[in-house]
């Protein structure tokens, strides 16, 4: 199972790549004011957030259900080549586009938990950082026109739609540790604090995913300079989920509350710091905690809570990802539009608050 999940991850975050990497500048291509693209893709995050919702409502997230967000996810994704000039048809291709990737992976997710450990999650969750990272560096030298980047697009989703169907095939025969007794329920609100700092660390990364280049190109850092800052903090990443497997056999509320502590860190050196070549590097170093540890470290932690994991799961994606993503990238755009100065100083605040919440945090 863990060559197939590894070849998913890698896929599966290579599309990530094209849609929010390049799916912005095709539009702006095709003719789309900033507003517009800014519609289209702040449609995502609360789609991802408002999904889980539904799952309290008698949806389950189950192999039918897998099944038909992968076939969702594939067909959308083949529908941005009609829609991609008309408004109103590429934001409906978006949203479900956005809805199935937000229900394939937490099922990939408590799959890879089951089958391979927390211990040795990393070392293939880092497949996915590669497939990123990769994309990028190839798609960037093919991009000629726009229906380049589509294709990109299409074909990496019906790849991924294969992978993951050949995973939920072989995971039918599996033992699964999900609960399906209707008694299993899910809240929120016996560890409400854990969820607050879920939600305040995504929103401290509203600064860096929507304004770091523009930011470190308007304080003389060059693009290319820039683009190389980006990959660094990618490989230390990967670096991170390489061997991060005995950080995560100890405390793991420690550990939330290490990383979100570290993340205020770097958001001040950057806001501190902003021309700073060699401290900016140093501020990338620190994605390794940011990211890579904070993600296995939730998502471990939330496996061991819940009974209900691929619910547990969906409302981590839909609280910090969804909601607080949506809210940071608000928040970045009002600091960065009338205190530039304050961006990041903004996104540490948030960081800080995160690490407040978890360390208020009692596992029961």
């Amino acid at each position: 199972m863990a060559p197939l999940v590894a070849a998913f991850y890698f896929i599966y975050f290579a599309l990530v790549g094209v849609h929010i990497i390049f799916i912005p500048k095709i539009l702006s291509q095709v003719g789309y004011d900033p507003i517009q693209i800014g519609t289209v893709f702040a449609a995502a995050p609360l789609v991802r957030f408002a999904l889980p919702f539904l799952f309290l409502r008698g949806f389950r997230l189950d192999q039918r259900t897998f099944f038909t967000a992968l076939a969702l996810m594939g067909g959308s994704a083949s529908g941005f080549y009609p829609a991609l000039e008309s408004f109103w048809p590429l934001l409906s291709v978006n949203i479900l586009f956005g809805i199935g990737l937000a229900l394939v992976l937490p099922y990939i997710e408590v799959i890879a938990l089951e089958s391979i450990g927390k211990e040795r999650y990393g070392r293939i969750r880092l497949f996915g950082s590669i497939g990123f990272i990769a994309v990028s560096l190839l798609l960037v030298e093919y991009l000629t026109g726009p229906y380049v980047g589509v294709a990109f697009l299409v074909a990496a989703a019906w790849v991924a739609v294969g992978l993951g169907a050949l995973i939920g095939l072989r995971q039918r025969h599996a033992r699964s540790s999900e609960c399906t007794d209707e008694r299993c329920r899910f809240g929120i609100g016996e560890h409400r604090m854990l969820w607050i700092g879920f939600f305040l660390m995504q929103v401290s990364f509203g600064p860096f995913y929507n304004f770091f280049t523009i930011y470190a190109t308007d304080h003389g850092v060059s693009l290319q300079t820039t683009v190389w800052l980006w990959s660094f903090g990618v490989i230390a990443e990967i670096v991170m989920f390489y061997f991060q497997g005995p950080l995560l056999r100890g405390n793991l509320h420690r550990l939330l509350v290490l990383t979100a502590s570290v993340t205020a860190l770097r958001w001040l050196i950057v806001a501190l710091f902003p021309g700073n070549v060699a401290m900016l590097y140093a501020s990338q170093v620190l994605h390794a905690f940011s990211f890579a540890l904070f993600h296995s470290s939730a998502i471990a932690l939330l496996f061991h809570l819940y009974s209900a994991r691929r619910l547990a799961q969906q409302f981590f994606f839909g609280i910090s990802y969804g909601l607080g993503g949506f809210v940071g990238a608000l928040g970045a755009g009002v600091l960065y539009q009338y205190t530039p100065s304050l961006l990041f100083v903004g996104g540490a605040a948030a960081a800080l608050g995160a690490a407040a919440a978890f360390k208020r945090y009692r596992p029961l």
